[in-house]
């Protein structure tokens, strides 16, 4: 088995390490602060490994007709998956990425390179300022935003607010789709505070988790899709019910009923999400 090349992030001063997998050549997760972040097979960049990325990939999939070319931001790098994963699978895309640790960029692009000749920026800086100097051509052209930010195992606050979103709003196509990564565990407090946060900003909203987290049963990812129009997703539910860890599409009335008393984000009253045990990734 090769080497687990490590490095130790100089912003946060996070450990990263790249561990190989036992059972497929060419994967690698990639580990930041003890928390599996990203997994990367460099020999089939379509194919998505952790659960919460494979249902972020289906609103990819959704956004525009099969193989078409489309304009992607994505805040926060880790192994840069999703935009191998839009090159792979929309030829011709526009990416940019932002990441706020330049030595885990460098650290990625070494051990396990991008492909050649593909359109992806990458950006270094906290995602809200750059967002915010990103070039004036991207305002209203960016057809999936990608928000997966995480320093160590927590999402900071000030990329969770109602200002944020709104900032990111204004970068977004008409018919663009916003996605959320959001870790949250029993009563799911947070993750309802984010739809919550989502609906004041978007006219659409839709979320989707397996069953025990919606349940609040455990700690777990419940990614969020957001958009000025109505969401196409009439394939979504079978697409997250055949994944190997099956999930189920919330919307309507039941995604009225998920965050009813949750309070909007704002910036004066933002937080962290909340840490996770550290048991929690013993097992993957």
């Amino acid at each position: 088995m090769p080497d687990a090349p490590e490095r130790r992030l100089a912003e946060s001063g996070y450990l990263a390490r790249l561990e190989p997998s036992r059972h497929q050549p060419g994967s690698w997760t990639l580990v930041v602060d003890g928390t599996p972040q990203s997994h990367v097979d460099l020999e089939r960049p379509e194919w998505l490994g952790f659960e919460y990325v494979r249902r972020i990939g289906h609103a990819i999939d959704l956004v525009a007709a099969e193989g078409e070319p489309i304009t992607a931001l994505h805040l926060g790098a880790g192994a840069l998956t999703l935009p191998r994963y839009v090159a792979a699978t929309r030829p011709g895309s526009r990416q940019q990425v932002v990441e706020l640790e330049r030595d885990l960029v460098e650290f990625v692009r070494e051990h396990l390179p991008l492909p050649r000749g593909e359109q992806i920026r990458v950006r270094t800086g906290d995602a809200r300022e750059v967002m915010q100097k990103l070039p004036a051509g991207l305002d209203g052209a960016v057809d999936v935003a990608v928000v997966d930010i995480f320093s160590g195992a927590r999402t900071p606050a000030h990329v969770t607010s109602v200002e944020f979103h709104e900032l990111l709003a204004r970068r977004m196509h008409p018919t663009g789709i916003v996605t959320v990564n959001v870790a949250d565990g029993a009563g799911l407090a947070f993750a309802r505070s984010q739809a919550a946060t989502l609906q004041h900003v978007h006219a659409h909203v839709a979320i989707a988790a397996d069953a025990s987290m919606l349940k609040g049963r455990r700690f777990g990812n419940v990614v969020m899709y957001a958009s000025a129009s109505p969401l196409p997703f009439d394939r979504m539910p079978r697409l997250l019910a055949s994944d190997p860890a099956p999930a189920k599409l919330v919307d309507g009335d039941e995604l009225r009923r998920f965050v009813a008393g949750a309070r909007v984000v704002v910036d004066a009253t933002a937080v962290p999400s909340p840490p996770p045990a550290r048991s929690v990734f013993l097992s993957r």
